[in-house]
């Protein structure tokens, strides 16, 4: 989902760094010492799902674990994400400097909603509730960071649009292994370390 350098227009761009800066400061006001080893595995495990990605256009499809992230770590997703984008960024090329506002933005956001949406299921005591929430988190942070990616390149120029459409299209086998992978993760969280869950 990195957004390449030079696509992007200025008010797209600094909409993004805006809302990104926004974001991290509410995770880092949220943020103690407790949740700091959290957090940077959290970040890590974005890092390393990230890095093996296929070209869709002017972006790339490729495993996120935003849901993850947005499940355990609420608002704190906005650093820990800000962290990776910048790393690819910087040691890959993967995306830019001038496009890490909504790069993060676009993953960060969804994971927060999707956390503060799914939340309570996925601590249900029905496993078959809480299988379907830990699902859609996953999958409906895909989703609607595909969507963000799309409206973003989109408010860059109507020449985007049908690019636009074949990210999200792209990314509709991420949402199922996402949405798959987080409920294995929640599910091994739960039976090895349940206080995990309660942030």
């Amino acid at each position: 989902m990195h957004i390449s350098e030079g696509i992007l227009s200025a008010p797209v761009l600094a909409t993004g760094a805006a809302l990104t800066v926004a974001g991290t400061a509410i995770g880092l006001k949220k943020m103690d010492y407790e949740k700091l080893p959290t957090v940077a595995l959290l970040s890590a495990v974005f890092f390393i799902a990230s890095l093996v990605h296929v070209p869709v256009g002017p972006a790339a499809a490729h495993l996120v674990l935003n849901g993850l992230c947005g499940l355990l770590l609420g608002w704190l997703a906005f650093p820990a994400i800000l962290v990776g984008v910048s790393l690819h960024a910087i040691l890959f090329q993967f995306g830019g400097l001038t496009t890490l506002g909504v790069n993060t933005f676009s993953m960060a956001f969804p994971a927060v909603i999707m956390g503060y949406i799914c939340r309570t299921g996925i601590l249900s005591s029905n496993s078959l509730v809480r299988g379907a929430f830990q699902f859609l988190a996953g999958a409906g942070s895909i989703f609607l960071a595909a969507l963000l990616v799309g409206l973003s390149l989109t408010a860059s120029g109507e020449s985007f649009r049908t690019v636009s459409w074949l990210i999200v299209a792209a990314h509709i086998p991420v949402m199922i292994v996402e949405g798959i992978i987080t409920g294995f993760a929640i599910e091994f969280l739960r039976r090895i370390r349940p206080e995990a869950l309660y942030r």
